[in-house]
């Protein structure tokens, strides 16, 4: 195998896409999409973000979800990257998402994502928000025997090298399972 470098980059996948979501201090919905994104612990997880409208929605209300892009929503998830909610007041609707208040934490769920995640804002320092996951919700629609189906979810990832989004693929093992042919 013959190596190419290519120095210090962000060059790593997947990354989610990832949309943010949250109230306004008049109530009004925004979004953002973000890749950087993981689970750090059972019920928490940490997002690297700047200077949004999404992080003073963050220091307002102490809450948000995360939704997954997916391959039917990539136009609108796509949208709420690339405009800004503080140049664009309505650019929740204009990406076409519609709004239902979570019943866990003051933040909206998009009706239009059919999976979120419900969280509390835990801390935000030196760009890095770290949240609270108190409930993790999803529609009917994606579910097979009461399980989340990435394939009905169909989720997209961020290729940060071409700059473009991927479907996700197939299964291709069992986790915690295919290793222990090696045993």
């Amino acid at each position: 195998m013959s190596r190419v470098n290519f120095g210090a980059k962000p060059n790593m996948y997947p990354l989610p896409v990832l949309i943010i979501a949250t109230y306004d201090k008049d109530g009004n919905p925004d979004a953002m999409n973000a890749a950087w994104g993981v689970v750090t612990d059972f019920n928490e997880i940490s997002i690297s973000m700047g200077d949004h409208k999404t992080t003073d929605n963050l220091a307002a209300t102490g809450a948000f979800t995360v939704s997954m892009a997916t391959e039917d929503t990539v136009v609108g998830c796509d949208y709420v990257g690339i405009e800004s909610g503080r140049k664009v007041p309505d650019k929740f609707a204009r990406a076409g998402f519609h709004a239902t208040k979570s019943e866990f934490v003051n933040a909206p769920l998009i009706d239009e994502l059919p999976m979120a995640l419900e969280c509390k804002v835990k801390s935000f320092d030196n760009g890095i928000l770290v949240g609270e996951i108190v409930n993790v919700c999803a529609d009917e629609s994606v579910l097979t025997d009461g399980k989340i189906d990435p394939k009905k979810l169909k989720p997209i990832a961020f290729d940060p090298v071409n700059n473009t989004y991927l479907a996700m693929g197939d299964k291709v093992g069992d986790a915690f399972c295919s290793g222990k042919a090696l045993k």
